[in-house]
């Protein structure tokens, strides 16, 4: 719903979170160098931290004259610092304990440490096999393997940057045109969101377009697919059923990641009187077992609520989402996604604030950014978060805001730029986001509903925003 975009900075940032250590010396205090494999993920700053030494040292070890850039399968020198960072254990036939990093997946784990995915999940009672979590303990029975494989993928050319491993924290944007790819990659953005509108009868081809346009550029695919709510309200049984079907066509087109469905608990998106957790849930089961069997590498993410108050409980023309929330945790949804949805989009104070909203009930959870991760996690929390809008409403450079909006008329575009940035880092340090979708890159629309005030690229063409979430992405 709302989007916003920033300058493309000069420099193409490895921004990704590391998914392993490769050490050729024992892990025990440095005296003199050791060696480094650099994996996807890497930055001088995150290995720095991890050997106690600092991004200087490290650069003038290696002659490295842009601190900014290093490549997968690069071999680093590493001198001083008592640091040993934590080594994966190696496949010694006994079990080891591995504690999960960002971008982890079980198969990324047993091909590390020569073992099988059924083995750990079995190990450490793991039913879900595409559900692990950043800071978790696992056990690793012994494997084949002796010392975990380098980071063997070659340094690509031009500094192009390099793919973010499955699984782990990523960033990017929902496009309307399309217009900015270059400036979303200067972000460290590797995800493009479309919406698909679905009608009874279309071809899933009708989603190809979006899936192609975000392949061609190089981004991870994301759909948020929403029906027909007149067509839904008519027959509610026969409606699941055709969207699973489409889903599921859709799937075998081979996009990264689908969300069922889009702010369903308010009557702009769902039949008023049918509205409810449990119904939406009916949906979210028949269109998951849908887009697995087709294609059970698609990231299925739930619909994410429309964050309000505005009902104080449920109506029958809508439903504040923490209620609508637990209605779908009640009525077994957990089991029908991958991915927690969650909106975030009408904040007017710093991401890391809990408080201090100068607007009435500003002790209500969706003035906050922890207030809907807080929310949402402890409601389902044995799933990772993903939000598929988050976004700052600022009017700079387009006029007055619409009826409804004015609580954002203050805002302005370095704000926007600087609590976008906030909120990638706190979002991170969770351990429980897994997509960040910034609402959004490119909408000019700027009328009833100002998609265009919640747009990172302004009406000038820059970007702050692509300047402070590149930053903010090291």
């Amino acid at each position: 719903m709302r989007r916003s975009i920033v300058i493309f900075s000069s420099v193409l940032l490895l921004l990704l979170l590391a998914v392993g250590v490769t050490v050729s010396a024992s892990p025990e205090a440095q005296s003199g160098p050791t060696t480094y494999t650099v994996v996807y993920g890497d930055t001088l700053f995150r290995i720095s931290l991890r050997f106690n030494t600092t991004i200087q040292a490290l650069a003038s070890a290696n002659n490295i004259s842009n601190v900014n850039l290093i490549f997968a399968g690069q071999t680093l020198i590493i001198s001083g610092g008592g640091g040993t960072g934590t080594p994966p254990p190696t496949g010694t036939g006994v079990p080891s304990n591995y504690v999960v990093v960002p971008g982890d997946t079980l198969g990324i784990l047993a091909r590390r440490f020569g073992t099988t995915i059924q083995a750990i999940a079995s190990a450490n009672n793991i039913t879900n096999i595409n559900l692990i979590f950043v800071g978790q303990r696992l056990t690793i029975p012994g494997g084949t393997g002796g010392t975990p494989p380098p980071g063997g993928t070659p340094p690509p050319t031009g500094g192009t940057p390099i793919p973010p491993p499955p699984g782990g924290f990523a960033t990017g944007g929902q496009v309307f045109s399309f217009s900015y790819p270059d400036q979303m990659r200067g972000a460290g953005m590797t995800w493009a969101k479309s919406q698909v509108r679905y009608n009874q009868g279309d071809s899933p081809s009708v989603a190809q377009g979006a899936i192609s346009a975000a392949d061609n550029r190089g981004f991870n695919s994301l759909l948020s697919i929403v029906g027909n709510p007149a067509q839904l309200a008519a027959n509610p049984t026969q409606y699941y059923q055709d969207f699973a079907t489409f889903l599921g066509g859709v799937a075998a087109l081979n996009p990264d990641a689908i969300e069922v469905w889009n702010e369903m608990n308010i009557d702009r998106e769902w039949p008023a009187g049918q509205i409810s957790g449990a119904n939406y849930t009916q949906m979210l089961s028949a269109a998951y077992q849908a887009i697995k069997a087709a294609n059970p590498n698609v990231l299925v993410i739930s619909g994410a609520p429309a964050p309000t108050g505005f009902f104080g409980g449920c109506t029958v023309n809508g439903c504040d989402d923490n209620l609508f929330i637990r209605q779908m945790r009640d009525a077994g949804a957990a089991n029908f996604m991958d991915c927690v949805g969650i909106h975030y989009n009408e904040g007017i104070v710093p991401p890391n604030q809990r408080s201090g909203d100068p607007r009435g009930n500003s002790s209500h959870y969706s003035r906050y950014f922890f207030g809907m991760t807080d929310l949402y996690g402890s409601t389902f929390p044995g799933k990772q978060l993903c939000f598929t809008e988050i976004g700052y409403l600022s009017p700079e450079g387009y006029g007055p805001l619409p009826a409804g909006f004015e609580w954002a008329a203050s805002t302005s575009a370095q704000e926007q730029a600087d609590w976008l940035a906030q909120a990638v880092t706190l979002a991170r340090q969770t351990g429980r986001v897994r997509l960040f979708i910034v609402w959004n890159i490119d909408s000019t629309l700027y009328g009833a509903d100002p998609q265009a005030g919640f747009a990172i690229v302004r009406p000038n063409n820059t970007c702050l925003a692509c300047i402070t979430i590149g930053a903010a992405s090291q």
